[in-house]
């Protein structure tokens, strides 16, 4: 180690404690020992950006630092911070790098097989070109038959082992020309694109037997530990609702020989469930790779419990399965088949296209198993925060229970304890009662909440026309005071605890309009799981003593994104202890849409250019959100889910069925209000411009005219020539630019990109935000200033502040300009706010 250099001059300028470190000033050099470099990284550990005082202090209490300068100790720790994050982002940059050569590889297959399709096309059309030049009097020859038949196999018998292995092995072959060939013609599904980042590639069958998807993505999980997630269907596959292992057989090679009955949940009232029987062989190749494939086996005899057969079909599974190969340097490349056929003719034909949509099975079977598989990955690399002190499997758990006693109360299986009470046929609602399911409260314990009389629930479906399934869950979601009945949400979170209740009819109870939503995080799949408190109060204290006053649901919401095209969304929830124990009894209601029939028109492209046409300032206007098709280009249908479970007491059950039968009534009643609104056809056109509702483009032209009016200066730098190009440059301002209603409690009524981002909210939410919540008390205190002020001459600057997202988050902008909107009468209009260089604390 040199020694330190005899002599550092008043003005000389600090390495970075290496040899050659940087100079300045008078151009000389300073190097540390050993000892100085130990003592600075202490005090770096502990403030890797100390400030002057600090270094001062340093020098006075570390002797051994006497005779550095302060500025130079300074340019030492901004040397250091340097090589630290060039360290990060040379880690981030081989990790990238690591995903994109797998994606390049993957890709490189992908084009191979694309390559052998078209080769085989190109071959298919030549030969029909041939025989159609041959077709002359022997037209009826029936030789020709031998050219498309498929060849017949010798009958085989699945009563041994080696009838088994037989068929496992053709099973076998047929899913790897599925996973890796042209046995199906595959389609990219629209709205997934590969990247470093995305779930990886997904793909559906464009025309085959039966409903076909397929996925290939990369995992940070060896082969072995992926394989056995991927066989524990029931942990990640939501609609399985029963697997059994019936048999099990040793085969050549190491592997196994499987028969196994699955249960399948219905995704709708109107049409039995399904279930299979089906041969699952597990296998490895010569290169390393793990194989796990699965089919049905001939026969169609009833399940395990015949009692409950009647409310089974009998569905296919074609050679399916996982082909999952280990990738150089760690990690694994899985390759996802999934085939079925779900005999759509045992279905009402409206509901036919959800079980001959491969977009829905992508979805609900293919996609969600590279999901959580990501997820494991996640959780194993200590990438997944943990909420509220709740570990991710924990969280994982609750939406998994969420979404199974949604299902089950769908479904209502005979072997579950329901039975069927009753069907109002003037609306079809359907209520069924179970007397023997117990919700457990102690996990490892044979404790249960205590049913005196048991659980009812009441179910319907309705037909949607030309709705948005991602606005109608969107807008359920985020106004539940809409449709939702306060005194009904407090007898359902009453009653689960387990304490004395009554009817709400006999203790009301009102909304005070709080809701506060509390993140649990949102999953790979975009999925949001939260908990929302409702703020009510009793109408007396002898109400207050029987009813709660804050009622807690624990809820999940997926389906919501436009642009993802989805084809099914759901808001399922629960009322829950505010403790929010792990073990905590789940009793599910909500909400389900499926799309029967997709649109014509792009999604994405018509969110784009139509999402800010109106303002979300009303129901009616705030529909042009929806952006769904317009009645005009294609007409959608989808059918929607509702299902609503009470517990009761045996006494009060002819009140609890008349009051859920009433509570879904208005429930009905409120959604086909909503879809009316939200429906693009009831628009009749664009919206009348008025003065109280301006569309979208006039507002957006008088914003800008006025902040140039108030201000001097342009607020959109770029040229712009009339038409839409203003509101599409307002739209993607860099700043967030919000407006505000000049009312006594101002409420926002039109927001573009960034603003949205930054309330963290939507279009259709906006107008239920006000203007004093998005600021804390400080910024409170200087609206009272601002306001006047913009009132008096037009503008004002707003200082540096900390503000508060929709989701409670603290958002700090370095500073906020407001000004008045002029219409084209010079009449005030609204207060425009534009937040710069805005961002999350």
């Amino acid at each position: 180690m040199e020694e330190l250099a005899a002599t550092v001059g008043a003005q000389g300028e600090s390495s970075g404690g290496g040899a050659g470190g940087g100079g300045g000033g008078d151009g000389k050099y300073v190097r540390y020992t050993a000892e100085q470099v130990e003592a600075l990284e202490r005090v770096y550990a502990e403030c890797p950006k100390p400030s002057s005082t600090r270094r001062q202090q340093l020098i006075r209490e570390c002797p051994i630092l006497s005779n550095i300068e302060s500025k130079q100790i300074k340019v030492w720790f901004q040397n250091r911070r340097c090589r630290e994050k060039q360290k990060k982002e040379a880690v981030q940059l081989q990790s990238v790098n690591k995903k994109l050569n797998s994606m390049n590889k993957l890709l490189m297959e992908e084009n191979e097989r694309l390559q052998k399709q078209v080769s085989q096309l190109v071959y298919e059309n030549g030969y029909m070109k041939q025989q159609l030049q041959n077709v002359t009097a022997t037209t009826t020859d029936t030789r020709c038959d031998s050219l498309v038949a498929t060849p017949q196999h010798s009958s085989r018998t699945g009563n041994n082992p080696i009838g088994l292995l037989s068929i496992a092995e053709e099973a076998m072959g047929e899913f790897l020309s599925k996973a890796k060939g042209t046995a199906v013609d595959w389609v990219q599904i629209p709205g997934m694109k590969p990247g470093p980042d995305s779930v990886g590639t997904v793909a559906i069958s464009h025309s085959c037997n039966g409903v076909a998807a397929r996925a290939c993505s990369l995992v940070s999980l060896e082969p072995t530990e992926i394989m056995e997630i991927l066989k524990d269907r029931q942990s990640w596959f939501r609609d399985c609702r029963k697997l059994e292992v019936f048999a099990k057989f040793p085969a050549g090679n190491g592997g196994i020989l499987e028969l196994i009955y699955m249960q399948v949940y219905a995704p709708t009232t109107l049409a039995p469930a399904r279930d299979f029987w089906t041969l699952r062989y597990t296998s490895s190749l010569e290169d390393g790779s793990l194989v796990v494939c699965e089919r049905s086996m001939s026969g169609s005899g009833a399940g395990p419990n015949p009692s409950t057969a009647s409310q089974f079909v009998r569905a296919k599974m074609l050679p399916s399965g996982y082909l999952i190969r280990p990738c150089e340097g760690g990690g694994s490349i899985i390759h996802i088949v999934d085939h079925l056929d779900l005999e759509a003719w045992s279905v009402p034909e409206v509901l036919q296209p959800l079980y001959k949509s491969s977009k829905l099975v992508a979805q609900k079977m293919t996609v969600a198993a590279l999901h959580h598989i990501r997820q494991i990955a996640q959780e194993t690399s200590g990438d997944v925060t943990h909420t509220l002190g709740k570990q991710p499997a924990v969280l994982r758990a609750f939406r998994q229970k969420l979404s199974r006693g949604f299902n089950d109360a769908i479904n209502g299986f005979n072997d579950d304890g329901w039975s069927l009470m009753q069907i109002d046929g003037a609306e079809d609602l359907i209520i069924s009662v179970n007397s023997a399911k117990n919700l457990s409260t102690i996990s490892n314990s044979t404790a249960a909440l205590s049913l005196p009389g048991g659980i009812l629930c009441v179910k319907a479906a309705m037909l949607l026309q030309n709705v948005s399934p991602s606005l109608m869950v969107r807008f359920l979601r985020e106004h539940r005071s809409e449709w939702a009945d306060f005194s009904v949400d407090a007898y359902a979170a009453a009653s689960l605890r387990g304490d004395t209740f009554a009817l709400p009819g006999l203790s009301p109870s009102q909304f005070s309009g709080n809701q506060t939503t509390m993140s649990l995080g949102i999953t790979a799949e975009n999925e949001i799981l939260e908990i929302i408190q409702l703020e009510g109060h009793a109408l007396s204290q002898e109400e207050a003593s029987v009813m709660w006053r804050n009622i807690h649901l624990l809820q999940i919401c997926n389906g919501v994104d436009d642009n993802a095209g989805e084809a099914c969304s759901e808001l399922v929830f629960s009322p829950i202890d505010e403790m929010f124990p792990d073990d905590a009894p789940i009793l599910s209601s909500g909400f389900r849409i499926l799309e029967l029939d997709s649109k014509t028109c792009d999604r994405q492209d018509m969110l784009a250019a139509k999402r800010m046409m109106n303002l979300a300032s009303n129901l009616e206007v705030r529909s042009s959100d929806a952006t769904g098709c317009t009645a005009s280009s294609s007409d959608s249908r989808s059918v929607l889910i509702i299902a609503f479970q009470f517990l009761f007491e045996s006494h009060l059950q002819g009140n609890v069925v008349t009051m859920a039968r009433q509570y879904a009534r208005n429930v009905i009643s409120s959604v086909q209000r909503v879809a009316m609104a939200i429906t693009p056809s009831g628009l009749h056109g664009r919206p009348k411009s008025t003065s109280g509702s301006p569309e979208a483009l006039t507002l957006a032209r008088w914003i800008c005219q006025s902040y140039s009016f108030h201000l001097g200066d342009q607020l959109l730098k770029s040229n712009y020539h009339g038409g839409d190009s203003v509101l599409k440059q307002l739209w993607h301002h860099q700043d967030a630019i919000l407006c505000c209603s000049l009312k006594l409690h101002p409420v926002f009524i039109f927001a573009n990109q960034a603003g949205l981002d930054m309330l963290e909210t939507t279009l259709v939410a906006l107008q239920d935000v006000s203007l004093d919540k998005i600021f804390d008390e400080a910024g409170r205190k200087a609206l009272c200033n601002v306001v006047p002020q913009v009132m008096q001459q037009g503008f004002a600057l707003v200082p540096a502040g900390i503000g508060m997202s929709t989701m409670g988050r603290h958002v700090s902008f370095e500073q906020a300009i407001a000004w008045k909107v002029l219409t084209e009468e010079n009449t005030v209009h609204c207060l425009a706010f534009a937040f710069i260089n805005w961002s999350f604390v």
